[in-house]
């Protein structure tokens, strides 16, 4: 027998009742009287008879008790959405500037050494109001302690597979944040002029939404902050000079640059905020 859902449950059988129990003319008529009957019960018409019982049979069969149901969950288990292909952000349908400060973005913020982008990215993601989420791809590729393939003593197969290896790995970080609704904000090196260290892979591995800015001040500025790093993220006068050389190739791409050549951190945060509304009201072509 079928019962509603929420309904209670019925009790479980007893000995002599129920219908697993078998028919006993005692269990329906204490005593004698004028409707007893000495044997089985009529049968409905158009029903099969019922056997009656074996001798010494005195009522339903003793079930085992139920196991007690298993305890409850304690540690929880909570569903997480699978990340996908960032897709650009909706451009606001009112006429005002949209506020990148309320919205969930994903954010490539690309110069060269020294041009301040881990610090901004830090800053951006710790001041705005939605969660947000800083993944560095100098950080992700110095996850590789023993045999670390240093950039720094020559681009090779090894350091160019750890480096796919590093940007792929920053890529599923980025879609699992954006599709549990924390923002994200990337920096790394492009190149404008070297396809294996371009924007090409990170589009490929984030998504189309994804939004690049350029950080680029002055030669000086970078050489002089560049000064100020230890360990293999310092570079030689001669390399950084020639990074950021090549780096000016982003001017006339399209993209949006930020010379915060004379700006601190904090101000140049705000206005990375600035750009991104444009970007979000125009995304650019990339």
């Amino acid at each position: 027998m079928q019962h509603a859902v929420g309904s209670p449950l019925p009790p479980p059988h007893q000995p002599g009742h129920g219908p697993a129990a078998g028919w006993s003319p005692a269990a329906h008529h204490p005593g004698p009287g004028p409707h007893h009957h000495q044997g089985p019960p009529p049968v409905p018409q158009g029903s099969a008879p019922v056997p009656p019982p074996p001798p010494g049979f005195t009522g339903a069969p003793q079930h085992p008790p139920m196991a007690p149901p298993p305890p409850p969950d304690t540690t929880g288990h909570v569903q997480l959405p699978p990340g996908g292909p960032v897709t650009m952000p909706p451009a606001p349908a009112t006429t005002t500037a949209p506020d990148p400060a309320t919205t969930t973005l994903a954010v490539l913020l690309i110069g060269p050494a020294g041009a301040g982008k881990t610090s901004v990215a830090k800053y951006w993601a710790d001041h705005r109001r939605v969660p947000t989420a800083h993944i560095s791809l100098d950080d992700v590729r110095e996850w590789v302690r023993s045999g670390f393939a240093d950039p720094q003593s020559g681009w090779n197969d090894n350091s160019e597979a750890q480096y796919r290896l590093a940007r792929r790995t920053c890529g599923f970080a980025a879609r699992n944040f954006l599709a549990n609704g924390i923002s994200c904000i990337l920096d790394d090196a492009v190149f404008p002029d070297r396809p294996v260290v371009g924007l090409g892979g990170w589009k490929r591995h984030v998504g189309p939404g994804l939004l690049p800015v350029v950080l680029l001040p002055g030669l000086d500025i970078v050489l002089e902050r560049n000064a100020e790093r230890t360990g293999n993220r310092r570079l030689t006068d001669e390399e950084v000079a020639r990074i950021h050389g090549r780096m000016a190739g982003w001017y006339g791409s399209g993209l949006p640059i930020i010379d915060n050549s004379q700006l601190d951190v904090p101000g140049t945060a705000r206005v990375l905020d600035e750009v991104l509304a444009r970007s979000i009201a125009s995304p650019p072509k990339w």
